[in-house]
């Protein structure tokens, strides 16, 4: 019995486990902390392990489509059945995800020891409370999801399987015969010191010892309690004594390793009882020990468990146990969305779509929302555009307007949609990216040896080199750490190249100047012409990027080899203020003010007129 074919809630079409991370790339630890990612997993789990895991599901991004909808899919059927979740809940408390499951390999079975044979017999006891959990809850479900069909699908074919029957029966009788396995009887031969001269084994028994069982009774009888020393060896049932072999173990050297993880008194009496070994305790080698003590006795019983397990030797435990991650990644996006909910904000679904251009509607900060959760606030929505005449967008506005709110926001977004996560906001069709890149004031301390314009340029140009047209890039004050004129001279460069590679942008900044001076960068980087097409009408290598595609430009190719597109545009998006107050809405429009300087000036009032009481302009 054996069943190959991998199922994933996550992966599509996935051929093996390690496939799973081919053609996504991270978005990094600095960036996830950027975009708060942290604080929203912290709010999903208590556990440190699945919020570990969340997060690694959520920074590993790809461009694809196909994957954000699966993920979308069957997000959506976990949310809309409460009770298959808690269904599936229950798998979890049986099963802990992080067990090492898949442990016994093939080839092993001729000398694995009973301990290393009795686990595998509970992995594949395990392995059948899920196949028949899974059936059992799926089947009571209208799933929509691929995902979940697929799962449904390949479950059953597992639970139909004849030999499944037959592997529940085995596994059924082996772990009754097992589970009778309480205690180990030992026989201790003394010499006239009352030094243990030799040390076998007597039975197996199917209750624990305690004072009043049969070495009670021997330390009873030794102390005269009950009418002394026994004459013989004759004991109330058929036991045997199977001495260990003398010529390859001292007794002595048995009885003082024994007395590592038993109690022993040899005087004036030998008196051995079993005790547990603390997690840890450099002892814990007992199980390996005792392997020779059980494996000589339970000769039989080993026997039959090599047999039977023999058998299912290839059952991959880990194509239904990997689920189990999977499905909590699911349930706790769904528990926190629905508390959410419950607090009045809203979430819908996002599309994700081919072609060149992303739309959201009514859109707002998850990180605000979630700070707010007890006391729902009005949070101000926006919507957002991302096509090639709208590729890069300068932000400017007031000090403490929310342009480094939006900016994350637009991050989360992405992060959320691309995860399969229903998004805050009315709709979200969007182009997936192929990884966030983010780029935001460093800690001083990082800022030491290179200085701070230093630092940041260093940081962009790693920042760029691993961005492609693809991306997403999410500049927060980028080279605002030297003057004025000296920064934008350098945030003019960043913006065009990032226009000839054609990422999607949001670069929030203070320079007015750079969005005031749109037009002329705009021009600067010029469409693909029919020029750049060589005489068998093949585009040129220069017209395309790294990855294949069109620097800058949307480009598409007739059926006579000629060209047409043209270049990634920027544009200024202002966060808009209403009578000097700040509205936290965002406008394609012309920036505002000059600079951040007279905002900060007006509200400690150091302005002109401020200071001297005086309205008006004043000429110097």
């Amino acid at each position: 019995m054996s069943f190959t074919n991998k199922i994933s809630l996550l992966y599509p079409n996935i051929e093996d486990t390690s496939g799973k991370d081919a053609g996504f790339l991270s978005i990094g630890e600095e960036t996830a902390h950027n975009l708060g990612l942290d604080k929203v997993v912290n709010d999903l789990s208590d556990s440190e392990s699945e919020r570990a895991y969340i997060m690694r599901v959520l920074s590993h991004m790809t461009s694809s489509p196909e994957v954000a909808e699966y993920r979308a899919e069957v997000f959506e059927d976990i949310l809309r059945f409460s009770d298959l979740r808690k269904e599936i809940m229950a798998i979890l408390d049986k099963i802990n995800f992080l067990k090492d499951y898949g442990s016994f390999k093939k080839g092993h079975e001729e000398t694995a020891s009973t301990f290393e044979l009795i686990h595998r017999l509970e992995e594949i006891n395990d392995y059948i409370i899920c196949v028949e959990a899974i059936q059992e809850c799926l089947s009571g479900c209208d799933i929509q999801s691929h995902g979940l069909k697929n799962l449904k699908e390949h479950v059953e074919t597992i639970y139909k399987d004849h030999a499944f029957g037959e592997l529940k029966n085995d596994i059924r009788g082996l772990r009754a015969s097992t589970s009778e396995l309480k205690s180990v009887t030992l026989g201790v031969n003394l010499n006239n010191r009352y030094e243990a001269e030799s040390i076998g084994l007597i039975s197996i028994n199917n209750k624990k010892f305690s004072k009043s069982g049969v070495i009670g009774s021997f330390s009873d009888a030794i102390t005269a309690k009950k009418g002394g020393v026994k004459e013989g060896n004759e004991w109330k049932e058929d036991y045997h004594y199977q001495p260990f072999n003398a010529s390859t173990d001292d007794i002595n050297s048995v009885v003082a390793r024994f007395a590592k993880f038993h109690t022993i008194t040899a005087s004036p009496f030998a008196y051995i009882t079993m005790s547990a070994v603390a997690q840890g305790d450099p002892t814990s080698d007992v199980t390996r020990y005792m392997d020779n003590v059980v494996n000589h006795m339970l000769y039989l019983t080993v026997k039959n468990l090599k047999e039977v397990l023999n058998k299912y030797v290839n059952i991959t435990i880990t194509e239904i146990t990997d689920l189990i991650p999977e499905f909590m990644y699911y349930i706790r996006w769904a528990e926190y969305i629905e508390k959410m909910q419950a607090a009045g904000y809203v979430f819908n679904r996002a599309r994700a779509v081919s072609g060149d251009t992303t739309s959201a509607v009514d859109i707002y900060s998850l990180l605000l929302a979630q700070s707010h959760i007890n006391d729902k606030i009005d949070i101000v929505v926006n919507d957002l555009k991302f096509d090639p005449e709208h590729s890069v967008y300068i932000l400017t506005g007031a000090n403490r307007g929310g342009k480094t709110t939006i900016t994350v926001a637009v991050g989360l977004l992405y992060v959320l949609a691309q995860g399969g996560i229903y998004i805050p906001g009315s709709s979200f069709e969007y182009v997936p990216v192929d990884c966030i890149y983010t780029h935001f004031p460093a800690d001083e301390d990082k800022t030491m040896d290179l200085g701070r314009l230093g630092e940041e340029c260093i940081r962009f140009k790693e920042l760029y080199d691993k961005a492609t047209e693809h991306s997403l890039i999410l500049l927060n004050e980028t080279f605002s750490t030297t003057s004025f004129e000296e920064g934008y001279y350098i945030a003019r460069d960043a913006v065009r190249a990032i226009l000839n590679k054609g990422s999607r942008t949001i670069y929030n900044t203070h320079m007015h100047k750079l969005a005031r001076e749109l037009d002329e960068i705009n021009a600067s980087v010029e469409p693909l012409s029919k020029g750049d097409t060589d005489a068998g009408g093949e585009i040129s290598g220069d017209a395309r990027n790294s990855t294949g595609g069109f620097s800058g430009s949307k480009v598409q190719v007739d059926e006579t080899g000629e060209i047409s597109g043209h270049a990634c545009k920027a544009q200024s998006l202002v966060v808009c203020s209403e009578g000097g107050s700040r509205s936290f809405k965002i406008a394609v429009a012309p920036p505002e003010g000059m600079s951040y300087a007279e905002d900060i000036a007006r509200k400690y009032g150091v302005t002109y007129d401020s200071l001297t009481g005086k309205s008006g302009n004043q000429s110097v």
